[in-house]
C-alpha cells in the first residue's frame, strides 16, 4: 500500500487483511487488486468504496474514535439491512458482516453501492431534470413512500422480534433523550445552555402520550439528507440510507421526524426543518399520502412532530458541544447549535398550540 493510500485510510481499514477475508468471504467481488476509497469519515461512522475488479460495494465501520455504542450501532444497521432483503423498501442490498475487529480494527459490513443523487445537500441544489416544481412534488411523495413501505413490514417475520423493545416505546422516549442531552456534559465536557421551548416540549410529552400504533420497523433518522433517487424521472426513491437509529418501535415517529420540516395549511410560522419547505406539499397532504398507504391512524400527528424535534435536538446538541471542545468544526458546529434552537422552539411552539 502507498503512502497515499495509508493516509487516506488513515489506520480505518487493514487493506492486507480485509483483501483476504474478501477472498473468503465474497469471493464474487473478484480477485483483483483491492481498491479502498474514503467516501466519509465522521463522528458516526467511516464510509468506504472497495473495489475488486467487479462491481463496487460500500464499507461501513465505526469512527476512527469511536463511541462506546458504535460496535453495537454497525452490527444493528447490518442486521436491519439482511432483512429487508427481498421487500419492497429501497434499501442497498446487504452483502456481508464481520464482526471479528482484528480484520480491520473494527467490526464493518459490505452493501451494495446505490447508484442515485442525494435528496438534500446544502451546498448544491436538486439536479436537472429534477430542479423544477413538479419533481418537488414528486420528490415529497417518494420520501413518505420509503417510510410507508417500511411500516407495513411485518419485523416478526423478517427476524427481528427481538431487535427493539416496542412495549412502552413512546413513554420511554423523552427520558431516553434527555438523558443523551445530558450525557454530553461528562462525555463532551459540556455545561450545556438554555434552549427555548425544549423543556415545556418534554413537559407536554409527557403529559399527551397517546397509545402507541401497532408496533413496526423504524428508520430513526429519515430526510431527504438520507435518501437516494434514482437518476430518471418520474421521481423515485432508489435507496433509504444510513440506518444508525433503526429500531422496532411506533412507526410514526418516523412520520413525525418527516413531516415537521413540512409547512402545515394554516401555520403561521415557518418549520423548524433543515430546508426551504417552499413548493413542496403541505404536510397535511403527505400525512393523508401515508394513512391512505399503511391503513394507520394520524390524529396524535402533532405529538410525534413534537416528539421528533426533541429528540432531533436532543441528539445535534452534541455537535455544538463538540465543536466548543475542539472536536467539531466550527461550520458544522455552527449549522448544528442554530437547528437545535429552532428545533426547540418549534416544538415548544406546536406543544403550547395543541394544549
Amino acid at each position: 500500500m502507498d503512502t497515499k493510500m495509508e493516509s487516506t485510510l488513515d489506520g480505518l481499514v487493514d487493506v492486507p487483511r480485509l483483501r483476504c477475508w474478501l477472498d473468503e468471504h465474497l469471493a464474487e467481488l473478484g480477485d483483483g487488486p483491492l481498491t479502498c476509497t474514503l467516501l466519509s469519515g465522521g463522528s458516526s461512522n467511516a464510509v468506504f468504496r472497495i473495489s475488486r475488479g467487479g462491481e463496487s460495494v460500500v464499507l461501513r465501520r465505526p469512527p476512527k474514535v469511536p463511541r462506546p455504542d458504535s460496535n453495537r450501532i454497525i452490527e444493528r444497521e447490518a442486521r436491519m439491512l439482511k432483512a429487508l432483503t427481498g421487500s419492497d423498501v429501497p434499501h442497498p442490498h446487504f452483502h456481508a458482516y464481520c464482526a471479528d475487529d482484528t480484520v480491520i480494527g473494527a467490526p464493518f459490513y459490505l452493501m451494495a453501492m446505490v447508484d442515485g443523487w442525494l435528496g438534500y445537500d446544502e451546498n448544491r441544489f436538486d439536479p436537472a431534470p429534477f430542479n423544477v416544481p413538479q419533481h418537488r412534488r414528486q420528490k415529497a411523495f417518494a420520501l413518505v413512500e420509503g417510510i410507508a413501505r417500511l411500516a407495513k413490514v411485518d419485523y416478526r417475520a423478517v427476524g427481528l422480534k427481538d431487535f427493539g423493545r416496542p412495549e412502552g416505546f413512546l413513554e420511554r422516549q423523552v427520558d431516553r433523550w434527555a438523558s443523551l442531552l445530558a450525557s454530553y456534559r461528562e462525555s463532551e465536557n459540556y455545561p450545556g445552555r438554555e434552549i427555548p421551548g425544549l423543556k415545556y416540549a418534554a413537559d407536554w410529552l409527557r403529559a399527551n402520550t397517546p397509545a402507541m400504533s401497532p408496533a413496526g420497523i423504524i428508520h430513526g433518522d429519515y430526510s431527504f439528507a438520507n435518501a437516494l433517487f434514482q437518476h430518471q424521472p418520474p421521481v423515485r426513491l432508489a435507496a433509504m440510507i444510513d440506518w444508525e437509529l433503526t429500531t422496532v418501535g411506533d412507526p410514526l415517529l418516523d412520520l413525525g421526524w418527516v413531516l415537521y420540516a413540512f409547512r402545515g395549511r394554516d401555520e403561521s410560522t415557518p418549520p423548524a426543518g433543515y430546508f426551504d419547505p417552499d413548493g413542496y406539499p403541505y404536510r397535511e397532504e403527505l400525512a393523508e399520502y401515508y394513512a391512505e398507504r399503511t391503513g394507520r391512524d394520524i390524529g396524535n400527528l402533532t405529538y410525534y412532530m413534537v416528539l421528533a424535534q426533541y429528540k432531533l435536538a436532543c441528539i445535534l446538541e452534541r455537535h455544538y458541544a463538540r465543536m466548543l471542545n475542539g472536536r467539531q468544526t466550527r461550520h458544522l458546529g455552527e449549522v448544528m447549535g442554530k437547528l437545535v434552537l429552532r428545533l426547540g422552539a418549534k416544538a415548544g411552539e406546536m406543544a403550547k398550540a395543541a394544549g
